[in-house]
């Protein structure tokens, strides 16, 4: 189906959009680095949301090279290089330090993508996948108005600092989290980190561990409807 479904221009940004109601929730999901729009478009389908429901699946704002004449998008860049030395010995990088080059750049074209769709912050679900877990965590804990609900697929804990100074200022939201305990691109302890970051915080949710990867599998698809259920309720 994701073929069928054509990018369209939503202010600085393109997305694969799935329109139900206009006065429905709509569910915002941003896509891994090196993938594009269509990525999580299948998710839609699987998911436990009211009639209706909007989707919308943005593509990253920069084309980056995945393989000799193959394009991926991503929303910020990633020092691959230092990612595979990681990996090679055995470990993870640890962003919890720092805000990545790009990142506050992509969160401000969302944002005015955001606003363009004109639908309040209180009807919208945030989320993604990896790389755009942390772009939906960034925009969430930024948004002045906040988003009904907040996804985080194998995401991880960026400019620890910040982000803690931020999520106390607004206790009390909830959260879904998921992560593989045997990921080897995003290391699980960051993921644990974050979760503690927001709990702290005042913050409703928890950490579904699964002995996976770097993946979405049923047991988080499950945990993702249990979420979103309530949610709506």
């Amino acid at each position: 189906m994701s073929d069928q479904i054509p990018l369209v221009q939503i202010g600085p940004v393109q997305a694969a959009w799935i329109k139900g109601d206009p006065e429905a929730p709509y569910v915002i999901l941003f896509h891994g680095y090196g993938a594009n729009a269509y990525d999580l478009l299948p998710l839609y389908s699987y998911l436990d949301v009211p009639e209706g429901t909007n989707f919308l699946f943005p593509n990253g704002i920069l084309e980056i090279p995945i393989m000799p004449g193959y394009y991926g998008r991503a929303w910020f860049p990633i020092d691959m290089e230092a990612l595979q030395r990681a990996m090679v010995a055995g470990g993870t990088r640890d962003l919890s330090d720092r805000s990545p080059d790009g990142l506050i750049e992509a969160r401000t074209k969302v944002e005015e993508m955001i606003e363009r769709l004109g639908v309040p912050m209180d009807r919208i679900v945030l989320g993604g996948f990896s790389q755009g877990a942390m772009l939906a965590t960034e925009l969430f804990l930024c948004s002045e108005k906040k988003p009904k609900g907040l996804l985080i697929l194998s995401g991880t804990l960026l400019d620890k600092d910040r982000w803690s100074g931020l999520a106390a200022t607004t206790p009390g939201f909830s959260f879904f989290q998921s992560h593989g305990r045997n990921d080897p691109v995003l290391g699980y302890p960051a993921a644990k980190r974050l979760e503690t970051l927001l709990k702290e915080a005042g913050w409703k949710g928890d950490l579904l561990a699964f002995p996976g990867g770097h993946e979405i599998p049923e047991v988080v698809l499950l945990g993702m409807n249990r979420y979103l259920k309530e949610l709506f309720q």
